[in-house]
């Protein structure tokens, strides 16, 4: 996914509200920007950050700017929750995640489960649809290993442990789910839930690999100019 235009470089003053930040542009102007991503950006937050933001010149809009990195750990992280299932779309597409090659058709938001929408629906004739769920991952901490993990979520999803069980259920019924969580950043080896911020979860998603759900785990290589798939990271389902 490359962006249509430049990001703006800025320093964060403040995120408030969840969905509002307010950023420092380099010729000193304050503006308030959309912070695209629910969850508690843990590690992203630091007043002073550098950041980076997207414009849009639409009439409609009533904040203009969108948050779409921040700098941590010395590179750009991508915070655009609304990015990764375009992302997965395209890498897809052009056969760059090997586990899921072999589709004619790609769809997104279709429904199913109870009163949800998968966010990618692969079809092909004579075989199984796969029904893949899209994670956004950002948060990176060691582990007792000397490792660096990418965890997942930063805070409780109820809505994701839903997810879990009605992926389950697609498997059930003899269609193919995939639980894929893409990395907007590259400094991380492996792939593990964050046990310790939502249990449920994790709970969730080693009853869902049980039961038959795939986990993937890809990385991606976060620029000014584009979010590109890197490559694929180990998936640790283990508490450790």
């Amino acid at each position: 996914m490359r962006f249509a235009s430049p990001l703006i470089e800025g320093r964060l003053i403040l995120r408030y509200k969840r969905f509002l930040a307010d950023v420092t542009l380099a010729d000193g102007t304050v503006v308030t920007a959309h912070v695209p991503n629910s969850g508690a950006m843990l590690g992203l937050n630091a007043p002073g950050s550098r950041v980076w933001l997207s414009h849009s010149g639409s009439p409609t809009r009533k904040y203009a700017h969108t948050l779409e990195m921040v700098e941590a750990d010395g590179q750009p992280i991508g915070v655009n929750t609304s990015h990764p299932n375009a992302i997965a779309a395209a890498a897809i597409a052009a056969g760059a995640i090997p586990e899921l090659v072999g589709y004619s058709s790609i769809r997104r938001e279709v429904k199913y489960g109870r009163n949800s929408r998968i966010d990618l629906l692969l079809e092909d004739s004579g075989r199984a649809p796969a029904y893949v769920e899209v994670k956004n991952v950002h948060l990176r901490r060691p582990d007792r290993h000397g490792g660096m993990a990418a965890e997942f979520p930063d805070c409780v999803t109820t809505r994701g442990a839903k997810h879990l069980v009605e992926l389950a259920d697609m498997v059930a019924l003899g269609c193919r789910a995939v639980m894929l969580y893409l990395v907007q950043r590259t400094d991380c080896d492996h792939f593990r839930v964050a046990h310790d911020i939502d249990l449920s979860y994790h709970r969730g998603l080693v009853t869902a690999a049980a039961a038959g759900v795939e986990t993937l785990c890809y990385s991606c290589a976060i620029t000014p100019e584009a979010i590109l798939l890197d490559r694929s990271l180990p998936v640790h389902l283990e508490i450790a």
